[in-house]
Parts: structure tokens; sequence; C-alpha cells
């Protein structure tokens, strides 16, 4: 569900196990994650504030909400497992906070793994000094209205990502990526094969051996030469 159209909703997401998921992704960056995913399901438009060695790796559980509106946000807060990332579709808006500091010890106090918001947060001083990973479009002073309406468990998008229910989003210094649950363990595989490659392709710089014959081909194919 991304129209435009918003009402008060709660959905239930399919909710198997996603350890075996999250587990196969950890630690994977996500540059390579994107390029085996052909530079899809990805952003870097929303940044990280928490401290730089703060890594994200959880299923989505996503909240679309009225333009600076937060309400649902707290409800969401309420219904997370241990693990999830509240993934929030604020409509790119920047002018209203959706979560600050209380916000985000009552998020670590429940166990949840991270923010990925399309929108902004406030008190950065004390956001950036904790290693819960919180991405986000931009900060400001000013707070949220608390009315609605707002919906929970439905299909969002966040800095052009589209991210489902129980998808699992990933995040380090270079952005977010959204990966479907069911696919995590081969895209682990295909991200374990392409790292094998940029090995050998910086040990044929270290030894001068790189082949960069490729370029001209690729000219030469597009009639250049």
């Amino acid at each position: 569900m991304t129209g435009n159209t918003l009402g008060f909703g709660i959905w239930e997401s399919r909710r198997d196990d996603a350890g075996p998921a999250v587990r196969a992704l950890t630690g994977l960056s996500v540059s390579h994650l994107s390029d085996v995913l052909h530079r899809s399901r990805t952003t870097g438009t929303l940044r990280p504030h928490a401290l730089p060695s703060a890594r994200l790796c959880g299923p989505a559980l996503t909240v679309r909400v009225a333009v600076g509106d937060h309400l649902m946000v707290h409800k969401a807060l309420d219904l997370a497992r241990p693990g999830d990332v509240v993934v929030v579709d604020a409509r790119g808006y920047v002018e209203a906070a959706m979560i600050g500091e209380i916000m985000t010890r009552y998020a670590r106090s429940r166990g949840i793994a991270g923010f990925v918001i399309d929108g902004a947060i406030r008190d950065l001083d004390y956001i950036t000094s904790q290693d819960m990973p919180v991405y986000a479009r931009g900060a400001t002073p000013a707070g949220p209205t608390r009315r609605g309406p707002g919906e929970i468990n439905v299909t969002v998008q966040v800095g052009g990502m589209v991210v489902a229910p129980g998808d699992i989003v990933c995040g380090d210094p270079d952005g977010v990526v959204s990966v479907p649950a069911d696919a995590a363990e081969a895209v682990a595989g295909q991200v374990a094969g392409l790292i094998a490659r940029e090995r050998a392709a910086i040990a044929a710089i270290e030894a001068g051996s790189l082949d960069r014959n490729w370029i001209d081909d690729a000219l030469r194919a597009n009639g250049l030469g």
C-alpha cells in the first residue's frame, strides 16, 4: 500500500522466524548488497545519525504516517519485537521530528534494533552518542502532532526504497538496503562471490597485472575506437 490515501490501520505481518535471514546478512556491507540486488532496494538519501560503529540488520516493522504526525510511530514501538527495525514513511517531511531522545530510549528498552525514517529526528546530541542505528533525512527541533492517521505493517517507500513488512533492513555508513527475507541466504551467497572477485582484483592491482581491456571493449561496443 503505497498510494496517497491514508487511514488508521494495523495489519498483521508474516512473522516467521527472521533469525536465519538476519544471521545471513549481518556484517555484509550495504554496497555489496546493493550490487548483487542490481542497485535496487537501497537508498543513500537517509543518513546515519549514531556512533560510526553502529550497524543495522533486522526485520522491518513498517509505519506510514500523516505529514508531521507520529502517533502511529508510538504504537509501532509498543508492537515491535526485539530485533525489529522501525521503518517510518514520513513523506520526506523534515519540519517535524518523528523521534527524539525519549522515544529512542524507549525503543532501546524494548530491544528494537534501530530506525529508518524518511523524515526528521531531533535530540542529536543524544542520538549521535549512541550505538542504536538511526537513519533519517534530516533533523529539526520542532516536534510533531499526535493525532494520526497512520498505518502499521504496510508496504512503504523511504528515500526511494520500497520496504515490505518483514523485509530484512541493513544499514552501515553508506546507507540502507532492504532484502526480502526469503532471499537473504541466496543474496548472501552472491555477496560472497562478489567479495572473492574483488579480492582477486585487489591482488591483481598489487601485482600490477589488472586487466583493464574491458573498458576499451565497452567503448568499441558503443562505437568509439
